[in-house]
């Protein structure tokens, strides 16, 4: 692997219309997360932590704030040429934007033409997870691929929800690349467990560059990668899986080891933060091992205020963020972003409260999620009555979570 040049890049251009309204004026990959973090933080730190530091991130969307944390967050040294930076669609081909993945890439050409890698890593920019990109690159290598597929193994019931990799006898080549189908193809040795592509590959250069200029000519094509370039891959046998449960990521716990969430609904969204809050993390955020990097604010550290009778500030397996002030409320299994404030007798339980969000006294919040910049006024209830929260003009998901949108007004 010494002599192999690896170029990264990272898919950043979706529109994430199913996470809405946290994606009314933001890119999905810039949606906050974890109370510190950006989305795209998880795809970039695994990337940066394996040892990949020249990254071109596309994007598309709305895509200021995306560009600016990127900019401002992940920043490195030229003096070995390492960079991470956003490259916004820039119709180089024609007057349209991307239609597809592989469009945004072959669009990008001029990316890889310039760096001239001898791979290429794809990942997409809204999955929570760890992962060792290396040990993919070696698996890729080693057994002479064109492209490698990350898979991760999931139970064969539930596999008609994704996109499933059919892998052969020999437990890697992929013999069918299969979208949501009715009868998933078991994983070799385990007829319970399907493979479900995780949205993450590696490519030869030179096959990627021939497969992303054939699929351009092709008129009824998706230009997607998952749907048209590694189905085109698969026909000529140069496609193999790899299997994500494999992966070792230094200082992982058994608990969160082989961790993988697409977070791209209300729901996938909500219970990643959940898997956050227990005493012994789904998902370990303390793994200083492999750290998930981004830029934390200059704040105070946070506060808890008051202790008479039954005015106590107080928080109870929740994840608290520099600048939050529990100011005589309770808070369970949440996780709140920096500048939050939660004031007398107020309770918040089961919630995401995402940066600056004010809860007034003996306001309630409960199973939701709320943006940026709104305040909850006191004796206000938001999670509780979902009838009434639709009645608000709120999002209640199918699993019932009420989401409130940024700078949107709460009336009780």
């Amino acid at each position: 692997m010494a002599s192999k040049s690896v170029l990264g890049i990272v898919l950043a251009g979706g529109a994430g219309t199913r996470l809405s309204p946290l994606t009314a004026d933001r890119a999905k990959p810039a949606v906050p997360f974890g109370g510190l973090y950006r989305l795209i933080d998880f795809a970039l730190s695994n990337l940066a932590n394996g040892g990949i530091r020249k990254i071109c991130v596309l994007t598309q969307y709305k895509s200021h704030s995306l560009d600016r944390h990127i900019s401002t967050t992940w920043r490195m040294s030229s003096l070995l040429g390492n960079y991470v930076t956003p490259v916004p669609a820039q119709q180089r081909l024609g007057p349209h934007w991307y239609t597809g993945s592989a469009d945004a890439i072959f669009q990008s050409m001029n990316l890889i033409n310039d760096e001239r890698p001898d791979i290429v890593i794809v990942f997409g920019a809204d999955h929570v997870y760890r992962m060792d990109p290396m040990q993919l690159i070696d698996h890729h290598v080693r057994h002479g691929a064109g492209v490698t597929v990350a898979a991760i193994p999931v139970p064969r019931s539930e596999a008609s929800a994704f996109g499933i990799v059919g892998v052969g006898a020999d437990g890697r080549t992929i013999d069918a690349f299969l979208e949501k189908p009715s009868d998933p193809p078991p994983m070799p040795g385990n007829a319970d467990m399907s493979y479900s592509s995780m949205g993450n590959y590696v490519f030869d250069t030179d096959v990627l560059v021939d497969a992303l200029r054939k699929d351009a000519d092709d008129d009824s094509s998706r230009h997607d990668i998952g749907g048209n370039i590694i189905p085109n891959l698969v026909q000529n046998g140069s496609a193999h899986a790899y299997d994500f449960s494999l992966n070792e990521v230094p200082g992982a716990t058994p608990r969160d080891a082989g961790y993988w969430r697409d977070v791209g609904s209300l729901e996938s969204y909500f219970d990643a933060h959940m898997d956050l809050c227990a005493v012994e993390p789904i998902f370990n955020l303390y793994n200083d091992q492999w750290p998930i990097l981004t830029s934390v604010p200059s704040l105070p550290p946070a506060k808890f205020v008051h202790e008479a009778g039954d005015r106590v500030g107080r928080a109870i397996d929740s994840l608290v963020s520099p600048g939050v002030v529990i100011s005589g409320g309770l808070v369970r299994q949440s996780v709140l972003s920096p500048g939050v404030r939660v004031n007398s007798w107020a309770t918040v339980e089961r919630s995401v409260l995402l940066h600056n969000t004010k809860i007034g006294r003996h306001a309630v919040v409960r199973d939701a999620i709320i943006d940026k910049n709104v305040t909850v006024p006191e004796w206000a209830q938001v999670g509780v009555d979902k009838d009434h929260d639709r009645a608000r003009g709120f999002v209640v998901s199918a699993g019932g979570i009420t989401v409130v949108g940024k700078g949107q007004e709460v009336v009780p």
